[in-house]
């Protein structure tokens, strides 16, 4: 998709992929950015597909835009900047509690490269009472089941549920595929940048997870929000980023392979503990999105109405 940002770093050279828009000296800088941030899907409709989306810069020097006297022009950046900033301080304080959780997790249990506090290893195989791949089956239009696939779950290890799809489970299918309270779900199949993405439901819905995904149960040696942090830290990150095959642009990560991951056990009642922490963060940050989601859509609609004339400046 087409990007437009402002550059702030010293002197660089583009490359032909990227076009520097300056205005001339009737148009606020700021305002120009914001115009042309709300227009940008326009300016990507415009383009004409080869191998990739390109527009040129003839079509984006016929682009029409309405040009508001400068004083209008600085009102509605000032405006434009405000709700920005808001949406930005919340996403910085987002950042925080996954930065906090890193933090208690290497307090509690250390460096996983060094083991300093001479846990027992094993492997995830040792931890685990149960693995099982999701279903290939296609999503439905009325399904019974929300069906979780691997966008639903972040990189940071939260969950995305603004874009579910449904489907429906016969009898016997549901304790194949079906996740409860507790699970770890592992997304074992991306890009090689997101494959090994890992998430603890911690819902009371059922749901029903894709063929992308693997439910994994641990058993009485492990703590499955443990586990989850040990795969969601820097060292994990790195071991599976290091482990993962790419097939055709995609990368993946097996049941037996995910298994094989190495990792310390320290005491189940260590653990719960942690894992009492990290579910108090977890309810904060679930209270935090919904306010980033807020404060997204406050944005959207302070941007839309203000290139329509509507703020009443």
């Amino acid at each position: 998709s087409i990007k437009v940002d402002v550059w702030k770093d010293r002197d660089a050279l583009l490359n032909q992929r990227i076009v520097k828009l300056v205005p001339n000296k009737d148009v606020d800088h700021k305002w120009f950015f914001w115009q042309i941030t709300n227009i940008i899907l326009d300016i990507e409709r415009m383009g004409k597909w080869a191998l990739v989306n390109n527009v040129s810069i003839t079509d984006l020097k016929e682009l029409e835009i309405p040009l508001p006297p400068i004083a209008t022009q600085k009102r509605i950046a000032e405006i434009l900047d405000a709700a920005d900033a808001l949406k930005r301080k919340d996403q910085e304080l987002l950042k925080k509690y996954d930065e906090l959780a890193q933090a208690i997790f290497i307090d509690v249990f250390g460096d996983p490269v060094k083991n300093e506090k001479g846990w027992e290893i094993g492997t995830i195989r040792d931890v685990a009472s149960e693995v099982k791949y999701g279903t290939s089956k296609p999503s439905q239009q009325n399904g019974e089941y929300p069906y979780l696939r691997m966008n639903n779950i972040t990189y940071q290890g939260d969950w995305d549920f603004s874009n579910l799809k449904y489907i429906d489970l016969e009898e016997l299918e549901r304790e194949k595929y079906l996740i409860r309270k507790g699970d770890l779900v592992f997304n074992r199949t991306n890009s090689k940048e997101l494959v090994g993405k890992t998430a603890v439901y911690g819902g009371d819905k059922e749901m029903v997870i894709a063929g992308y995904l693997i439910r994994l149960r641990t058993n009485d040696k492990a703590n499955p929000y443990y586990v989850s942090a040990y795969l969601n830290s820097k060292h994990g990150k790195s071991t599976l980023l290091g482990m993962c095959k790419s097939i055709i642009g995609m990368a993946n990560i097996n049941a037996q392979e995910l298994q094989d991951i190495k990792l310390f056990i320290p005491p189940i009642q260590i653990q719960n503990r942690f894992a009492e922490i990290v579910t108090q963060i977890a309810v904060i940050k679930s209270k935090l999105l919904k306010q980033v989601s807020d404060s997204n859509i406050l944005f959207d609609m302070t941007i839309n109405k203000a290139f329509k004339g509507e703020l009443g400046i």
